[in-house]
């Protein structure tokens, strides 16, 4: 607009006879027509780190410490479901039996729970539901001890954890590393944000765990050991599913040394986003740093 005016004053000037040279301008630098707008400021984001992806085209959209090992806390158990869903001949109606050593497991780390009763008989289906909603350690437990091969407990869940990792490994994640089936496991269970939103992206490919993982709330029914029924109700934890219009879900984790941990996908319209904020240092934060990089990813 400026080259213009200056151009239709010239032309002023000289209609009207004024012989004196006019001042010479300071040059206007040229925008070129159609030129791409600036790319959006990239979010604040106060986790240690963080990653997201646009699942179409996979194009980075942002990353802070995309590549550095962190602990993972229950996100871990994305791989779980992952792992399970791939056994062969699976069938998820089929009843696994609710062992003490379960609940043990979860009064000893005082850790999530499906709060699945010894002795109740559930299907696989549920355990899935168990392990991705109230992120149950004991669902994730009976999953491992049921999926692993082995005549002892202890075989089967080390069977089941050798195929998280070489699962891993198929994938090309070569910053990951898993030495639990639930992510209260030590030094050796880590994971990196680029390497869990890849895993998402994997794990969201079938339609069971897509199912599971969208669900807010569920009221299951299981069998009791006196052959009774009863309601389980379980909740997500996931706080996208209520707060962000076109989440898909995914998984939280948290703990004292993997703090607050979210792996998420969202999609509006034709455009997919996947993304992972880890150690974040609150719930709230990492809710707020997820909803600042989707809203970042959908304005770019």
């Amino acid at each position: 607009m400026l080259a213009v005016t200056a151009a239709a004053t010239a032309s002023s000037v000289l209609a009207a006879g004024v012989a004196a040279a006019p001042a010479q301008a300071a040059p206007v630098p040229a925008v070129a027509v159609g030129a791409p707008a600036a790319a959006p400021r990239a979010p604040a984001v106060t986790a240690r780190g963080a990653f997201l992806m646009n699942a179409g085209s996979g194009r980075t959209l942002y990353a802070k410490a995309a590549d550095s090992r962190l602990p993972t806390g229950s996100t871990t158990k994305i791989m779980t479901a992952k792992v399970v869903l791939e056994s062969k001949g699976l069938d998820l109606d089929s009843k696994v039996v609710v062992q003490k050593a379960y609940s043990d497991h979860i009064v000893k780390n005082t850790a999530s729970s499906a709060r699945l009763i010894v002795g109740d008989r559930v299907t696989v289906r549920q355990l899935l539901y168990g392990l991705m909603l109230p992120s149950g350690c004991d669902a994730a437990y009976a999953l491992a001890d049921t999926f692993g091969t082995g005549k002892t407990r202890e075989a089967r869940v080390k069977s089941f954890i050798g195929r998280m990792n070489a699962s891993a490994r198929s994938l090309g994640l070569k910053n990951t590393h898993f030495d639990s089936f639930d992510g209260l496991g030590g030094n050796g269970n880590y994971s990196t944000p680029r390497d869990l939103t890849r895993l998402a992206v994997s794990a969201m490919k079938n339609t069971t765990f897509r199912a599971v993982v969208a669900t807010r709330s569920t009221t299951q029914r299981t069998v009791t050991k006196s052959g009774g029924r009863r309601d389980m109700k379980w909740t997500n934890t996931n706080p996208l599913l209520a707060s962000y219009r076109g989440t898909l879900g995914i998984k939280t984790g948290s703990g004292p040394s993997a703090k607050y941990c979210l792996v998420f996908a969202v999609k509006r319209g034709s455009t997919t986003l996947y993304g992972t904020v880890l150690a974040a240092s609150s719930d709230v934060n990492r809710a707020k740093d997820a909803g600042r990089l989707l809203d970042h990813g959908f304005k770019g």
